[in-house]
């Protein structure tokens, strides 16, 4: 019995499976086809079939991750779209908010919303903010409506009506006229996706999911009639931005919450690793082709970001999105990424990629410009012959002609210009994860790192010295980690609903009371009568008297208020540096995370047959690493064939199929009897 993943990057797309009968690992890599990344799944099947005997037939459980929906998003290719809003309030979602994040930008422009005000309509109606009537709606204001919809060729309409998150009875009537007289069309309410107050979020919300809906509803039609036709007919899963999974029916129903689909499954794997180390509180870095995403969990669960926001910048406020998101901190430094010499004779990397069309130089695929895979395989960490398990021979020359452009405007060598590549590239990363821990409240040093990607096990070392982590691993096949964690995840459903009131004994005892709904409500989304094998985990919002924004924090079905409190303050303090003992607390929000316990996969020990240092030895090669080292013989092993073993001390290199991972002077290896690399400093202390 095969469980099988998928998961589509901008440069590749990963298959992992595992036979639970025999512990056998299926593993796969094609390039991304943009175009319909349907296809790309479907080579990755197809050459595991042909490389390690995959049979589609024995596959019991299939999860899918990819950026349909992000892609969809951020190039601006989803579906005409309509917002049918209260009277009074159709610019809610262009006016926005005043806030911004450059302060004294002159030039600063608010987002272009996805709807156009010519598609922005209004419908007599209103509620009060505790749900009861104040306007009846008025239904013949629909009738306009329609008939612009089918003039203009809608194909989605996102329907928010003014505190309908307390009261959707108008929501209902209005979407329930719409779906009848539009039967081709998505009709999106907003209190299906969510049931959180904030407008301006709220209907961003619900306006991106009616986007993309139509978009992954023919996705994952291309994707299932495909695997169906290849006789893989079990049920099917999709990864979700929360670190859980949920079927194909109740994604498309909720499609913003694939949003970050992929890193999420990268996000579920490293947690599934610090479980098996006994580390609660894990860093995660994944390096891919395009992007390098980190995120921390803490007490054992990802992190979530509770104000999460698409093509947020420093000078940008992006576009709020009121779903579950894990907090993840994403920078345009991959494999992938191009080096170029700005207007100002600096050396940059990234955000612009490669791809995987036309790719790094040392591709050979028509790509002529210098990036992170080109600049390590200069210094000699990627060896041209085994890259991708000999599945692609890269050019070395072809890289180091790459190289020169840049590095002889700047007067460098080729290697020092290729050192400097990764060194930068390195500074980015490294602030990235302080983003996630230091600007979080979390110090990095209490955390074990877990790093993956194509190209993250060659820069593990390094980041993990200098971020002082207490150990730094290099998972089971790093290079399609994303796709191996979603393995790793179990079903999961995250109810958020906006709840007021002070904190005192009455508002407790009815919180647990609205806690005991919202679990009736996980037991039917997961269509579990007894709901025997779900976890739960209770949070509340709590803000101090006169803030705008919360936190959240911890609630305990035993907590009275005096203990919530003091967790609170806790978290507070932690996020903010202050807390204010004395000062009333308010409650905005709850939240219940319910997860579905089930099968996830295993890591058997590893087998002793065939396997030990002079058997895994691959002899040497040389590295450069600048600096008085200059270039040094690096002992070179075969992952495969590596026996559990602690104390080799380094420079040496790793070498695998979808990754190489370096240990650099000064460090040694550790290699545990699930077959994962441990990174620490020779003289014993923690990296």
């Amino acid at each position: 019995m095969i469980r099988l993943a998928t998961d589509v990057g901008g440069t590749f797309t990963d298959l992992v499976g595992y036979d639970e009968r025999t512990g056998e690992v299926f593993t796969a890599k094609s390039l991304t086809t943009v175009h319909d990344q349907s296809e790309g799944v479907l080579s990755a099947i197809e050459l595991a079939e042909e490389k390690d005997g995959l049979s589609t037939r024995d596959v019991i459980f299939f999860a899918h991750g990819g950026t349909t929906v992000i892609n969809a998003i951020t190039e601006r290719k989803g579906v005409k779209t309509a917002l049918v809003t209260t009277a009074g309030f159709r610019d809610v979602l262009e006016i926005g908010r005043g806030n911004r994040p450059d302060l004294y930008n002159l030039q600063f422009k608010s987002p272009e919303p996805f709807v156009p005000r010519s598609l922005r309509f209004e419908v007599r109606e209103r509620m009060d903010a505790r749900g009861g009537v104040l306007t009846p709606i008025e239904l013949a204001d629909i009738d306009e409506i329609i008939q612009e919809c089918r003039a203009r060729n809608v194909e989605a309409v996102a329907v928010v009506f003014l505190h309908s998150y307390v009261n959707p009875e108008h929501e209902i009537a209005c979407a329930k006229a719409l779906a009848e007289a539009l039967p081709d069309v998505t009709v999106c309410a907003s209190h299906e996706v969510s049931r959180q107050w904030r407008e301006y979020e709220r209907s961003n919300t619900a306006v991106l999911n009616a986007y993309v809906q139509p978009i992954i509803k023919r996705y994952f039609a291309r994707l299932e009639s495909a695997l169906m036709e290849r006789d893989l007919t079990c049920p099917y899963y999709a990864m979700q931005s929360n670190g859980g999974i949920s079927t194909f029916d109740q994604a498309q129903m909720s499609p913003l919450t694939l949003v970050e689909s992929g890193p999420a499954g990268g996000v579920a794997g490293a947690a599934r690793i610090g479980a098996l180390l006994g580390q609660s509180e894990v860093l995660s870095l994944d390096v891919g082709g395009t992007t390098a995403k980190c995120s921390l969990i803490h007490d054992s669960s990802p992190t979530l970001d509770s104000e999460y926001k698409l093509e947020h910048t420093r000078i940008a406020p992006g576009y709020p999105v009121q779903v579950p998101v894990v907090d993840i901190v994403e920078i345009g430094a991959g494999g992938g990424s191009i080096a170029r010499i700005d207007e100002r004779g600096a050396l940059r990397v990234g955000p612009e990629s490669a791809g995987s069309t036309p790719g790094p130089a040392c591709y050979g695929r028509g790509g002529s410009k210098p990036t992170l895979s080109d600049a390590l395989l200069t210094l000699g960490i990627f060896d041209p012959a085994s890259f991708a398990g000999g599945q692609m021979q890269l050019d070395k020359s072809k890289a180091f002609a790459a190289i020169a452009t840049v590095a002889d405007p700047l007067g460098l060598s080729v290697e020092d210009a290729a050192l400097a590549i990764v060194e930068i590239a390195h500074a980015s990363m490294i602030n990235a994860l302080k983003l996630v821990t230091v600007q979080r409240g979390h110090d990095p040093r209490d955390a074990a790192f877990v790093i993956s990607g194509g190209a993250g096990p060659a820069l593990a070392a390094r980041l993990g010295r200098d971020l002082g982590v207490k150990t730094t691993v290099v998972p089971l096949h790093p290079g399609i980690f994303s796709a191996w964690g979603m393995l790793a995840a179990e079903p999961r459903a995250d109810f958020r609903s906006t709840w007021f009131s002070a904190l005192m004994p009455e508002a407790v005892s009815d919180l647990k009371g609205r806690f005991d709904e919202l679990k009736h409500e996980a037991i039917t989304y997961f269509a579990k009568g007894n709901g025997a094998d779900i976890h739960y985990a209770c949070r509340v919002e709590a803000r101090y008297q006169g803030q705008e924004h919360g936190v959240f924090a911890r609630f305990e079905l035993d907590d009275d208020v005096e203990s919530f409190a003091e967790r609170f303050h806790t978290v507070h303090e932690r996020a903010y540096a202050f807390c204010l003992r004395a000062s009333p607390i308010e409650i905005t929000m709850i939240h219940l995370e319910a997860i579905l316990h089930g099968p996830v996969i295993a890591i058997p020990k590893l087998s002793s047959a065939n396997r030990s240092l002079d058997v895994a030895s691959k002899g040497s090669r040389e590295v450069y690493f600048g600096g008085e080292a200059g270039w040094l013989s690096c002992s070179v092993y075969e992952r495969a064939k590596l026996p559990p073993l602690k104390g080799i001390a380094g420079p040496l290199i790793i070498e695998e199929a979808t990754a190489t991972s370096l240990v650099v002077a000064g460090q040694e290896l550790e290699i545990t009897e699930e077959g994962l690399l441990l990174i620490r400093e020779s003289d014993g202390r923690d990296v």
